[in-house]
């Protein structure tokens, strides 16, 4: 038996947390149903003002699935939502499923031929989209998405019936577009089906292993992938999840910049809708100072955020000014989080609110947490959540375990992972592959862990540079830039090395503060330079150093590495 399999981060456990949670035989659909029932007065949505209650956003998807059923949609089909996040996502989300229908979520920041290709190949019958969106991006492609029978546009301010009474200067601010016939496609809009609908209480008969989401993957390689997650997963997770988190049922409010259409997101949508849970809706998560009113006007128990946009809080006058007294957890994700920027967070929020995770789309997302009430290690992700086995493999074959304290590429089993790719067998059999007799994910990511059983990211492995024969992880030296008070953001990324081919060129990007900018650039070069020989190895050392005015980043907040090399 290997040291994994004996779970050595069980010992590092809160108390009362089991190493396996009785899991529930049942669908999402039904844990929504409970969900949306459970505290019908209470408030669901919080946007621009206008607040939801459970009631209404009951009644509201009752009707969006009736209108879907009266499409044909049935079991098997599925519905895609092109929206920011909007109480609209919400409406279309929650009768999608009460439908039995599977969702995708279609980023609004795609290409008129990246949404035509995402709706193609997850087979999206029926679309719901911004009236915008529609005008500039889905007409010049519609005839080509050959499934698509039924499209619903809406505006942003549909659901503010009193914005033009009080809102009208900001109401010409509000993207809008021509809605009008498409060869082929039967469009109307969500308000029409909101007032000619009945509110019947969907039965789509659902069986656990049904697919509820069908999640697309970022396509750092190659196209995106639709990763096909069932209810069990759902299901399963959010057990796991309210478990570890200690999540009070109707007594939190989420606040989060994670759009929905990013699994990080959508699970902690489900998760609020499935717990009678508030959330405050930030439809553009840069907009800071709109999340600053959020929090001074609902006071969230919990925030979500990847580490730029907390980065971005802390830069925020207004926020430092907050009683941020009701955040109990600062959950952050999909990006690796600085330490001396968690260190900033909580002089703000608290010792110890902010909670690091780690996942994947593959994964519904999670597979490890720090844990809510013990010790957090900074710079780590935590421990993997209970029904979760984790192994470190060596990153050259996958064949053999690598031991405590040694970088290994992570692989993982546990009742979150994905069925697979949709209409993609080899890259399914590619991503969950045998290992001891038994079907891993292979999460593509090099990691470590500790005798406590903590693991720390150290790279993902197609971002692992080799130099001179020796890995270098590029998180290791970015943190390092990041105690430089003149790096604001930095990245690192490998150029091929032609005088030595298989080898990489160390470079690092960085996004000045403003006082540095007002320095000499080749002098502030200098002492990133002087400061990296003391800090680590010759080999790790940046041989070039580029300044830019701003880190590109992907429309969830990653570092934008691709467009870095490029």
């Amino acid at each position: 038996m290997s040291i994994y399999d004996d779970k050595p981060w069980l010992r590092s456990y809160d108390a009362g947390i089991p190493a396996e949670i009785d899991l529930p035989a049942t669908t999402y659909a039904a844990l929504l149903e409970e969900g949306l029932h459970a505290r019908p007065q209470r408030a669901a949505v919080h946007f621009l003002g206008r607040t939801l209650t459970f009631a209404e956003l009951e009644n509201a998807s009752a009707r969006f699935a009736v209108f879907l059923k009266a499409c044909g949609c049935t079991p098997g089909h599925t519905v895609g939502v092109n929206l920011p996040n909007t109480p609209q996502y919400l409406i279309a989300l929650a009768g999608a499923i009460r439908a039995g229908c599977a969702v995708t979520g279609v980023s609004p920041l795609l290409s008129p031929t990246e949404m035509a290709y995402q709706l193609n190949d997850a087979g999206v019958k029926v679309l719901v989209t911004l009236d915008a969106i529609f005008e500039k991006k889905l007409a010049p492609v519609a005839g080509d998405i050959a499934g698509m029978t039924h499209v619903v546009a809406t505006n942003i301010a549909d659901p503010l019936p009193w914005i033009k009474r009080t809102l009208g200067k900001w109401l010409k601010k509000v993207p809008c577009g021509t809605v009008g016939p498409l060869p082929g496609k039967t469009v109307t809009t969500l308000p029409r089906i909101l007032a000619d609908y009945p509110a019947d209480k969907p039965a789509a008969a659902l069986s656990p292993e049904d697919t509820c989401l069908i999640q697309y993957t970022g396509g750092t390689t190659g196209l995106p992938k639709g990763t096909e997650l069932t209810h069990a997963n759902m299901a399963a997770h959010l057990t796991q999840l309210t478990n570890w988190l200690n999540l009070g049922f109707g007594e939190e409010v989420f606040c989060s910049g994670f759009p929905f259409f990013h699994q990080a997101g959508l699970i902690l949508t489900l998760t609020a809708l499935r717990t009678a849970n508030t959330q405050c809706l930030i439809p553009d998560p840069r907009n800071t100072a709109h999340i600053c009113e959020q929090i001074k006007t609902y006071r969230p128990t919990m925030l979500a955020n990847v580490p730029s946009l907390y980065q971005m809080l802390v830069d925020n006058p207004t926020f430092k000014t907050l009683d941020l007294s009701s955040i109990r957890l600062c959950l952050s994700g999909a990006a690796p989080f600085a330490v001396e920027a968690i260190n900033a967070l909580e002089a703000y929020t608290g010792k110890g609110t902010v909670l690091e995770v780690y996942g994947m789309t593959e994964t519904s997302p999670m597979i490890t947490m720090n844990p809510y009430k013990g010790p957090k290690k900074i710079g780590s992700v935590g421990l993997p959540m209970p029904n979760t086995r984790v192994k470190l493999v060596d990153v050259e074959t996958g064949t053999t375990e690598v031991p405590l304290g040694a970088e290994g590429e992570l692989i993982v089993q546990g009742p979150q992972v994905m069925k697979g790719y949709r209409n993609k067998p080899e890259e399914t059999a590619h991503a969950k592959r045998d290992f001891a007799g038994g079907k891993w994910m292979f999460t593509g990511d090099v990691a470590r862990m500790d005798e406590d059983g903590y693991i720390t990211i150290c790279d993902r492995v197609k971002d692992m540079l080799i130099v001179g024969g020796f890995k270098v992880f590029s998180r290791e030296v970015e943190e390092k830039l990041y105690q430089l008070p003149e790096v604001e953001f930095c990245a690192i990324v490998g150029l091929p090395d032609d005088k030595r081919p298989g080898n990489d060129i160390v470079k690092a990007v960085v996004q000045l503060s403003t006082a540095a900018r007002q320095q000499d650039p080749e002098a502030v070069k200098a002492k990133i330079l002087d400061f990296c020989r003391q800090s680590v190895s010759p080999y790790k050392v940046p041989k070039r150093i580029e300044f830019i005015e701003a880190i590109p980043l992907t429309n969830v907040g990653k570092v934008d590495k691709k467009a870095l090399r490029k």
